[in-house]
């Protein structure tokens, strides 16, 4: 039965759109401070990270200008010892630039570690590896000439002997270095300020667009909440009647629906009874054929040349052939009689609504199937599902009739695997059936649940009509079924359901 339109509902969908029309500068406005704050976010993660990388470069050079210092006063105690060891002639003296001159060459490889990328600085401690070993030689002589008792010698030549040269050297090339750190630590201050400045300077601007974009918006909302307002007023004008129009409408498709649904009964029943004078009549045919069978036989022992071979074979075979298809026949018939009974009923029973324990009710209909699934070698795992207040009947047999279907239809090429889930929406209780089956084309996902209609090779029984009474159950609750599938991938129906329905 087709609906024509309600009065004013041409008017009732224009006005809407007007408002929208209005409100796409808002949108775009939006749209504009999002990306806004986008960049912000992105650039300030920017920022961060690149102040992060100058703050370890910063540290980083404080470091090395600190184990640079280090070198330096290790130059200093050396010599300090050295000439203290020399006037003295003091072994604490000798012990002391031993010590320190053990320290240096450590000292040097932890530097050249850290300035590995600085070739200047590689070239200066080449060189200061080279003084470090002349001078350790020229450290040993001076003790040996102290040792030998010829320190005077050692202390005439003290002022231009090359261990001077080389402490003078060692000190040029340490303050060389120090004065390159001190300038790389400029420049990477100055770098981080630079950052720092890029990131006020972003946020800034992205501040005064996102003012500009406030401004603009209460502007524009100003002018639709008064649009709105206009809207609203002309709405409930054109809608002043709608509640009765709607109310009229329901009424007259609940009639129509229950005209479909007596006319179903009326055909159905009507059609049950020539089948059953069919079916009677097919019986009757049976008892005469057979004795007209038995007849043929006596004539063709007692008089051969009267009975034809033609009429012998009819007999025996031609007529069983024929009443055994229209036994076939009439028993097809029967059964999809009875299931337009069974739809018809089913949308005049009265629903009665109980608490319903899904997990307890849907563990016994997996050990009803429990035979079948042993026999294909499958298992049926149920997982939590959510408790609903609905009818019983009408939900045992909508799982029955979606689990049996997973346990019917599974794959011989992998072992079985049916599993039950659900999940709340909402006021919604969602339950999904998945097995790993042998699937349904693309093409059959919606003719599936149409009367007489089946999918895929038809190597199992029955009729088509189970899925076409899950949706008509579904669909009287108040639910959606849905289904996902691909050939040999399996298959997952989606019940969709109200957590509690009404008597009705």
């Amino acid at each position: 039965m087709t609906q024509s339109p309600a009065p004013g509902a041409r008017a009732r969908t224009a006005l809407p759109t007007a408002v929208t029309l209005r409100s796409r500068p808002l949108v775009v406005l939006i749209v504009i401070g999002l990306l806004a704050l986008v960049g912000a976010l992105v650039a300030a993660v920017w920022v961060q990270n690149r102040s992060a990388a100058d703050g370890d470069l910063v540290e980083h050079t404080l470091e090395v200008e600190a184990r640079v210092n280090a070198l330096s006063a290790l130059n200093e105690q050396i010599e300090t010892s050295r000439r203290g060891y020399l006037l003295q002639g003091d072994d604490i003296y000798r012990r002391h630039f031993v010590d320190a001159a053990a320290q240096v060459g450590p000292l040097i490889a932890r530097i050249d570690e850290m300035t590995n990328d600085n070739g200047s600085q590689q070239a200066r401690l080449n060189a200061l590896r080279n003084l470090s070993e002349q001078r350790r030689a020229h450290l040993a002589n001076v003790v040996a000439l102290v040792k030998s008792g010829r320190r005077r010698l050692a202390v005439r030549a003290f002022g231009n002997d090359d261990s001077t040269a080389i402490t003078r050297r060692f000190r040029a090339i340490v303050d060389e270095m120090l004065h390159e750190e001190q300038a790389l630590l400029r420049d990477r201050n100055i770098r981080q300020r630079e950052t720092l400045t890029t990131l006020y300077i972003v946020l800034a601007i992205t501040a005064a667009l996102i003012i500009a974009i406030a401004a603009s918006v209460l502007v524009i909302l100003g002018r639709a909440s008064k649009a709105l307002h206009a809207s609203n007023a002309e709405l409930e004008r054109l809608n002043s009647n709608l509640e009765a129009e709607i109310d009229a409408r329901t009424g007259e498709l609940q009639r129509a629906n229950q005209e479909i649904q007596r006319f179903a009964y009326i055909v159905s029943h009507d059609l049950r009874s020539p089948l059953v004078n069919v079916m009677g009549f097919t019986a009757e045919l049976e008892t005469a054929r057979k004795d007209i069978a038995a007849y043929f036989d006596t004539l063709f022992e007692e008089h051969p040349d009267l009975a034809s071979q033609e009429a012998r074979r009819a007999v025996e075979e031609d007529l069983p052939e024929a009443l055994e298809f229209i036994r076939t026949s009439t028993a097809k018939m029967d059964r999809l009689i009875n299931a337009i009974l069974q739809l018809s009923r089913q949308g005049q029973r009265r629903l009665a609504p109980e608490e319903l324990a899904m997990g307890t009710l849907v563990e016994d209909i997996a050990d009803s199937l429990h035979q079948r699934a042993s026999t294909a070698g499958a298992t049926i795992t149920i997982e939590e599902l959510p408790d609903i207040v609905s009818d019983r009947l009408a939900i045992e047999q909508i799982f029955s009739n979606v689990m049996e279907n997973a346990v019917k239809y599974l794959s011989p090429d992998r072992a079985g695997e049916v599993t039950v889930r659900g999940r709340v929406e909402g006021a919604r209780a969602v339950y999904e059936i998945e097995d790993n089956g042998r699937g349904i084309d693309q093409r059959d996902h919606g003719r599936i649940f149409e009367l007489f209609r089946r999918s895929g090779a038809q190597d199992q029984p029955g009729e088509g009509l189970g899925l076409a009474y899950v949706r008509a159950l579904i669909y009287r609750l108040g639910g959606a079924v849905e289904v996902e599938s691909e050939l040999d991938r399996g298959t997952t129906f989606r019940l969709s359901l109200p957590l509690a329905i009404s008597a009705s």
